[in-house]
């Protein structure tokens, strides 16, 4: 079966699929998770290379899970952020000895394009502020924001009542707002639009 022929089952099928030997069930599963778990991962990390740990680990241990897995108790994407921000806050806890400045900016490999500059200014703005955030905080704002899960599911995953997602997420936006601020202007933002 060619892989465009998963693109319209859901990821428990693809899931199943995997546990009954379907390689390429697999494969679309992955093409379909890997980058969003990684995004997440870097985004709380702020370091590629530990971002693609993270996601092969998830990955795996979703792999792992596959022939236990049982349909419908919960979404696979919400079981995968769980493990992820799991996996992140080990990460953390273990650098945690590290200060922020000592932690390498997440290197951009693409070439330095003039038109690609702002853009990367205000991504490297963004990835900074977010860093500034304690941990619980950029992993709300991360899921609901840039992510852009619902409150109920961001509260499965952080295993939290979905009040406390509402206020983890007021709380982080304000402040990575005024983590921001002081960088509008050169971020070429005339308006209060960050």
């Amino acid at each position: 079966m060619p892989l465009d022929a998963y693109t319209d089952l859901a990821d428990d099928a693809l899931l199943a699929q995997y546990s009954k030997g379907d390689a390429a069930a697999a494969r679309a599963l992955t093409a379909r998770l890997t980058p969003r778990v990684f995004g997440h991962a870097v985004r709380v990390l702020g370091d590629r290379s530990e971002a693609e740990d993270v996601a092969q680990d998830a990955m795996m241990r979703l792999w792992k899970v596959a022939p236990d897995w049982r349909m419908g108790e919960a979404k696979v994407s919400t079981w995968l952020y769980r493990v992820t921000a799991n996996l992140c806050t080990d990460r953390l806890r273990r650098k945690r000895g590290v200060g922020l400045d000592e932690v390498d900016e997440p290197h951009d490999p693409s070439p330095s394009v003039t038109d690609q500059l702002q853009t990367r200014e205000r991504m490297d703005a963004l990835q900074a502020g977010l860093q500034t955030l304690p941990e619980r905080q950029r992993q709300a704002v991360i899921l609901r924001h840039i992510e852009g899960l619902a409150n109920p599911e961001i509260a499965e995953i952080l295993e939290i009542s979905t009040e406390a997602v509402e206020s983890l997420t007021a709380r982080g936006k304000r402040a990575l707002a005024q983590a921001l601020a002081p960088a509008r202007e050169k971020l070429g933002y005339e308006d209060d639009s960050i």
